[in-house]
């Protein structure tokens, strides 16, 4: 059993508990409540709502004047830990009992671990999956709503896990799941880095602090666990320095222990040599064969057969929302891809270009989310308007800010000279329509930022929205 550090306790401890929440909307009777400040609000102020609906423990970090005296109240120094801790302790410790594996990175984490989990999947194996697109317990599917879910839902999804047998857990790893604890008290068994780019500035407010929490993950992995990082990316070396797990590298441009090069990149595929061998994949692009070699040598690390592995590998499909594409009957190409940093958009454009003609347009549709890194906006409106033939701004999960204010400040990144190139389209559905209605035969289309989601959050509301939907429902309207 974890300890948690308790300062104080008022009540007794001779009560069992039924249930951890940290949402006072949750309570049932019997339960133990959390109350944990976060950044919207403080659960310090939902703890009399939590005993109204039958909480019976009330763990806080705040010093309360009001005790009632049927209740037990824990003071502890943290309360994001404890829950962390405790969590673990409810649910038996599961990450124990599997070999937990997080990735993490500003991109790249979905579509490793995904893949990963399809991999082992295909080979045979129990699998478990922690993802931003949806959560896998070997075949059940369960709705994801955030990168990494709370410390209880994460040990909740770990212990059923545990009772079907998993071996394997692939789980995505975000910056704010590091910070905010709610990795703590697992047990991984390796660490996977993929690379660090400008990403949640807002939250993080500096660079080098967004690197340190990634970095603080692999601090914490144990001598008995492994590091995989990317060495061509200048973060990788920083990330596993004074760190106890085993040590291993990939890249394409540098030496490493595990080097992929790229022979053939098409829009049909990749065809790369891992090491010594030859690999055909049917994904596309220079970032995905990162995202292959990480799975290539994260599958040979934790014991797979290499000739294995690369059977498996030839048989992945890109994951939802991640560069998936369609060709309708006219021969325009609509790509979806979930890019929504500055390097994610431009690693996808860079890609298209690459295995483009140059007779096409290539037509971009593109937007920031609100209450979001600002900094960021000006970058991907210069970025877009600089690798597209024809841009056009639109919304992308607004939020509370007005999306005209958020393609302003895109716009204030577009060079004079790529001005002509751009239109802005506030509705999003509108936007999508525009593109299919200026393309043409053999003309590609990229529909970036949203990729797998299937709503647009706006004013507090999410409304159902798919960029696949409103694109093959305008072109197939169009080809009649």
């Amino acid at each position: 059993m974890y300890k948690v550090a308790i300062k104080v306790v008022f009540g007794s401890t001779n009560t069992s508990i039924s249930g951890l929440q940290s949402d006072s909307r949750l309570i049932q009777k019997g339960h133990l409540f959390v109350a944990i400040k976060g950044l919207e609000s403080d659960g310090h102020q939902y703890i009399d709502q939590a005993i109204e609906k039958g909480a019976s423990v009330i763990v806080h970090q705040q010093h309360l004047k009001i005790k009632q005296s049927a209740i037990t109240y824990i003071q502890v120094e943290n309360s994001a830990i404890a829950l962390a801790y405790m969590a673990a302790n409810f649910y038996e410790q599961p990450s124990k009992n599997l070999n937990l594996i997080g990735v993490t990175g500003t991109n790249g984490k979905t579509t490793v671990s995904s893949l990963l989990y399809d991999l082992f999947k295909a080979a045979g194996y129990k699998v478990g999956l922690l993802s931003t697109v949806k959560i896998l317990v070997d075949d059940q599917v369960f709705p994801a709503t955030h990168t990494t879910p709370n410390s209880i839902a994460i040990n909740r999804y770990l212990k059923q896990m545990s009772d079907v047998g998993v071996e394997f857990c692939f789980m995505e790893v975000s910056s704010h799941g590091i910070d905010q604890y709610r990795t703590e008290a697992l047990e991984f068994k390796g660490g996977i880095f993929t690379n660090l780019t400008h990403d949640h500035l807002d939250y993080h407010k500096t660079f080098s602090a967004y690197r340190d929490v990634k970095k603080s993950f692999f601090d914490q992995l144990p001598k008995s666990a492994f590091s995989l990082v990317n060495l061509d990316d200048k973060n990788g070396r920083f990330m596993v320095q004074n760190s106890n797990a085993k040590l291993y590298s990939y890249a394409l441009k540098t030496q490493a222990d595990y080097r992929v090069q790229i022979l053939e990149n098409q829009l049909k595929g990749l065809l790369l040599k891992i090491n010594d061998a030859e690999v055909w994949a049917k994904l596309i692009g220079e970032f995905n064969a990162y995202n292959l070699a990480a799975i290539f040598a994260c599958a040979d690390i934790l014991g797979m057969e290499s000739n294995e592995i690369l059977r498996l590998i030839s048989t992945l499909e890109s994951v939802s929302g991640r560069f998936e594409f369609f060709i309708t009957g006219s021969d325009i190409t609509v790509i979806v891809d979930y890019a929504h940093t500055p390097d994610a958009l431009k690693n996808i454009l860079q890609t298209i270009n690459a295995i483009r003609t140059k007779n096409e347009t290539l037509i971009t549709v593109v937007g920031c989310g609100g209450d979001r890194d600002k900094t960021k906006r000006p970058k991907m409106g210069h970025i877009a308007s600089l690798l597209s033939n024809k841009v056009i701004l639109t919304s992308d999960n607004p939020r509370s800010e007005n999306p005209e204010h958020i393609i302003t400040e895109m716009e204030q990144g577009v060079e004079a000279q790529n001005y002509n190139k751009i239109i802005s389209i506030t509705n999003r559905t509108k936007a999508i329509k525009t593109a299919c209605q200026l393309a043409n035969a053999n003309d590609i289309i990229l529909l970036a930022g949203k990729g797998h989601e299937n709503y647009q959050e706006i004013k507090g509301e999410k409304i159902h929205f798919s960029d696949f939907e409103v694109a093959r429902k305008c072109l197939n309207k169009l080809q009649k």
